[in-house]
């Protein structure tokens, strides 16, 4: 049957009319919603970490500790399948030449952070050694230690080195020219009696050096990092290499002098192709903020560092990422800790006081009679703190 023309009308006119008054509705509700004060957005914050040249364990160990404590300002919460970083904050990994070049860049407020041996950095905080000209470096502070490194003095398989004094007239690479591998080969091949003109020393990055040594241009390489170093290990993936010991005399005649050196084991099958454990020269590596950073910022980073989730993303790096652990976070300090970690330790039931004690004065000595009415950093006296 047909629809009368008027019904059709009618109803055309009654739909049109709804159809209209909900665009009306929607412009108006949109309207009121622009006109309610919308939460404004965080801007990012960055943090970055200086670590050392790509190829070295540094390096990747940053990136894996930058991605970790980096958070979005939006989405779940930490253990509810969001992230545990600190929210809105962007830490980025910066290649860098290394332990030296990070502590003067950190002092100076150039970078945020960054990583270094803990002998350099308790020298550079003191103005000793290396630092005795420039002066001490005093807005360095410490969120922490991250993990053990040690000395690796790599040669090729068919190499007739055998030992440190097996050193002499041959060509090493010791690492970049601000390193912290350039700054402990001086102090060791100083140890074992060599002089400048008994070594021939290139400075080369990790990816350089391993090329030389791969090419037969150098006879071995002096290489400081957590095991293991990537440059090293790609290298004894493709050339048979053997890794030289560093032990006896030289290691107790370097830990009498330097209390943050000890004796250190690179394990069996960390590098292909080499099967036996190596005694070498150790270290503490620390992770280092400068001093004016904001104390909230540095505990939300320190408590993010040591969240779970963090140990377990870093263990996929094995077994260096497996020695990053909060036990030992405050072993081998060689500055003071920065407050907002302190705050952290301290919440964790943590021995704070003897590690800033420790790290204050480490060499722990009598003084001299004829010290003991003298002052300053040159005669064992307290250092004078030359701004924060």
């Amino acid at each position: 049957m047909a629809v009368p023309l008027f019904v059709i009308t009618i109803v055309w006119q009654h739909w049109r009319g709804l159809v209209c008054a909900g665009f009306v509705l929607a412009a108006v509700l949109a309207g009121a919603a622009r006109a309610q004060p919308q939460p404004a957005t965080q801007e990012p914050r960055y943090f970055r970490i200086g670590t050392a040249a790509t190829g070295g364990s540094f390096f990747e160990i940053g990136g894996l500790v930058a991605g970790a404590v980096s958070g979005p300002t939006e989405g779940p919460p930490c253990g509810r399948g969001g992230s545990c970083g600190v929210p809105g904050l962007v830490a980025v990994a910066q290649a860098t030449p290394g332990s030296i070049g990070n502590l003067r860049l950190i002092d100076s407020g150039q970078i945020e952070s960054g990583f270094a041996q803990a002998d350099l950095a308790g020298w550079a905080y003191k103005g000793e050694k290396l630092f005795a000209e420039s002066g001490p470096l005093r807005r360095l502070r410490a969120i922490g230690g991250l993990f053990p490194a040690a000395a690796h003095l790599v040669v090729r398989a068919d190499s007739p080195i055998r030992s440190l004094a097996d050193l002499k007239d041959r060509t090493i690479a010791i690492g970049g020219a601000d390193s912290g591998s350039a700054a402990d080969a001086a102090v060791l091949f100083d140890a074992a009696g060599f002089g400048e003109r008994d070594l021939i020393r290139k400075n080369l990055r990790p990816g350089p050096a391993t090329a030389e040594l791969k090419a037969g241009t150098i006879d071995a390489i002096f290489l400081v990092g957590g095991y293991p170093v990537p440059a090293i290990r790609d290298l004894a993936a493709s050339t048979p290499i053997r890794l030289v010991p560093i032990e006896g005399e030289i290691i107790d005649k370097l830990k009498k002098h330097f209390v943050h050196y000890k004796l250190a084991d690179i394990p069996a099958g960390v590098y292909p192709g080499v099967d036996t454990l190596t005694r070498s020269l150790g270290f503490a590596v620390l992770w280092l903020v400068n001093s004016e950073v904001d104390s909230d910022l540095v505990y939300a980073i320190t408590k993010s560092l040591w969240n779970p989730a963090t140990a377990k993303l870093l263990s996929t790096v094995d077994p260096i990422g497996g020695s990053i652990r909060l036990d030992r976070a405050l072993e081998g300090l060689s500055v003071p800790l920065h407050p907002g970690a302190a705050r952290f330790y301290r919440e964790a039931g943590m021995p704070i006081d003897s590690a800033s004690q420790s790290a204050a004065d480490p060499v722990k000595r009598e003084p001299a009679k004829d010290e003991l009415a003298k002052d300053g950093p040159a005669n064992g006296g307290p250092v004078k703190q030359k701004g924060p």
